[in-house]
């Protein structure tokens, strides 16, 4: 399975690769195909007192920094069209966050890259809407084509992260997964799934506690892989602590997950 993990934003150097090392185990697991992630820039935070990172200069080196020192393939998002070309150069995966999910002069820029493209489903979005996303990728790239095996042979994948229910909070309908596998392969971000926007004055707040049911229920349906922003103390996060998962936590759901798909194959 893919899995993607890594701390939410860059927070340090010395943080960034404390967590690194707890993710080897990972990396060297031959049933595991992994991404290291991490934002250089958190632009869409609800405050503009909110951290948001060292910027795309220092990002991009200190990601560059743990490629060479692990191996690891990275993942990271970008916000803006201008970004594209740059971060493509040291990263494997553009991810297009959940707000900017419809934005074609981004999702055009991305798809110019050699990177595979990961589109977050908007948290207002109808997953079957997210066939124009992969649309406008899959056409950039000149495939023409469409479907689950298009998309993955041309390097685009989407990503569940939940569904705006009411103020302040998301749910998970898993028909989303089965519907939005007809067009890609689906990840499933269990840690943003539980996010609860805007809840904590001026920043978002979580229930890291449903992460992992939500993991063990995606798995059960069916999914390609799975996305844990993941810290080695999530309450002194400086950006999305309350979804995140403890390192220790994060190794529980992963075998519960491989459990599960084991279970399915047999």
């Amino acid at each position: 399975m893919i899995l993607i993990a890594g701390p939410c934003v860059i927070e340090s150097k010395e943080s960034l690769f404390r967590v690194a090392k707890e993710l080897v185990k990972y990396y060297e697991d031959k049933n595991i195909d992994f991404y290291f992630k991490s934002s250089f820039d958190k632009a869409n935070r609800t405050s503009i007192e909110s951290f948001r990172g060292p910027g795309l200069d220092e990002g991009l080196r200190l990601l560059d920094e743990v490629r060479r020192e692990f191996g690891f393939k990275l993942l990271t998002d970008i916000h803006d069209y201008t970004q594209a070309k740059p971060v493509g150069e040291v990263v494997d995966v553009l991810q297009i966050p959940a707000f900017l999910c419809r934005q074609t002069d981004l999702l055009v820029s991305a798809a110019k890259t050699k990177c595979v493209v990961n589109i977050k489903k908007g948290q207002f979005l109808n997953p079957s809407d997210m066939k124009y996303s992969v649309k406008k990728v899959l056409d950039t790239r000149s495939v023409k084509t469409s479907g689950f095996e298009a998309a993955k042979e041309n390097g685009v994948w989407l990503t569940e992260r939940g569904s705006t229910f009411g103020y302040g909070n998301l749910v998970v309908d898993m028909r989303a997964l089965g519907i939005m596998r007809e067009f890609a392969p689906v990840i499933f971000d269990a840690t943003h799934s539980v996010q609860m926007p805007g809840t904590a004055e001026g920043k978002s707040g979580g229930k890291r506690e449903f992460v992992a049911p939500l993991a063990k229920a995606a798995a059960a349906v069916g999914v390609d892989g799975f996305f844990f922003e993941t810290h080695f103390n999530p309450c002194e996060a400086l950006c999305d602590g309350p979804n995140m998962l403890d390192l220790k936590e994060l190794d529980i759901v992963v075998q519960s997950i491989k459990k599960i798909q084991n279970a399915l194959e047999n």
